[in-house]
């Protein structure tokens, strides 16, 4: 098969691969759609230890089951692969599991690539009407709709008032997430004026730049999707006495934090990692229901031109909150 296969800092190439082989219990998926995730990135700079080259990336895929029962069979893949069995899978936390793998990292390769194995339990079935493009978001968004539930689930939503640092799929995400969770008044900082456009399209909630941000504002919800020290020291200044931050992103690993406010405020700051497999459901649920608004803020380009993609990415070429590669 053809892949893209990350080689190193910022080295990309488009070559020869050798085709996966399903396990017992797995799938071979004719990979139709996959997008570029901030993780990715990190790993194409070379900032993730956990994807070492070579190694085929990406993880948000959706595609076409091929052979078995199910041939034909059109899926959004959730890329968590989990044992089914501890104590944190049997309570339905299954994104806490001790021995989780995910695609893109070994012993997994990725979905950046014609064809992919995963098991049968990671796969949800796509309803005709739904392009494999939009239920690819399926698990960049799923993100966020986890982030929203265990927020929305300390805080009241009546009246509540929302800041989302970042507007890439992950924070839009989190803002069209918290809208179905009830909270109507969602403020997305977003600091290119070409992808703010786009965001500000995409829902009922505002996008501005950063210095248009009340220094007095704040906020009952924060949620992180950067995750560099400059975003939790913004979190850590916005979030209302008594309130929530949800810290997704994982831009850098340290700095940003304020203890002493957060404990003199009371203020709740939790990292919030993937999400559980009903969260997935859910999202996925909601995608095919058109619960989420049109999520016409894609752009698609080839497998092929991969390494240009991210290239661009790099550079802040991109205004889309998300490219997605078909090959």
């Amino acid at each position: 098969m053809k892949a893209l296969i990350y080689d190193g800092p910022e080295t990309l190439e488009f070559r020869d691969a050798p085709d996966p082989v399903p396990q017992d219990g797995e799938l071979l998926i004719r990979v139709e759609a996959c997008g570029i995730c901030g993780s990715d990135m990190h790993a194409y700079l070379g900032h993730d230890e956990r994807r070492p080259a070579p190694l085929i990336l990406g993880h948000e895929a959706a595609g076409t089951i091929s052979g078995g029962e199910r041939d034909a069979e059109r899926v959004t893949i959730n890329p968590l692969v989990t044992c089914g069995t501890c104590a944190d899978c049997v309570s339905g936390r299954g994104n806490l599991c001790a021995n989780r793998q995910i695609i893109s990292m070994p012993p997994r390769e990725g979905a950046f690539a014609q064809w992919l194995s995963i098991p049968e339990t990671n796969v949800i079935k796509i309803p005709d009407h739904v392009s494999f493009e939009k239920a690819a978001l399926a698990e960049p968004i799923a993100c966020g709709w986890h982030a929203s539930r265990l927020a929305t689930s300390l805080v009241s939503t009546h009246g509540a008032s929302a800041l989302v640092i970042g507007g890439g799929a992950i924070g839009l995400g989190s803002a069209l997430s918290l809208a179905n969770f009830g909270v109507k008044d969602t403020v997305i900082l977003e600091p290119n004026a070409d992808r703010r456009a786009i965001v500000e399209q995409a829902g009922e909630h505002r996008a501005i730049e950063p210095d248009q941000l009340d220094p007095n504002g704040q906020f009952d919800i924060v949620i992180d999707a950067v995750g560099y020290s400059s975003s939790r020291t913004l979190a850590c200044q916005y979030a209302r006495p008594g309130g929530v931050i949800m810290h997704i992103g994982l831009g850098e690993a340290s700095g940003g934090i304020d203890p002493r406010r957060l404990t003199l405020q009371e203020i709740t700051f939790m990292g919030t990692y993937t999400y559980t497999p009903e969260d997935f459901q859910n999202t996925a649920a909601a995608i095919f229901n058109g619960d989420l608004g049109s999520l016409d803020w894609i752009e698609m380009r080839d497998l092929k031109d991969g390494a240009a993609a991210f290239s661009d990415l790099r550079a802040h070429k991109v205004a889309s909150p998300k490219i997605i590669l078909a090959p």
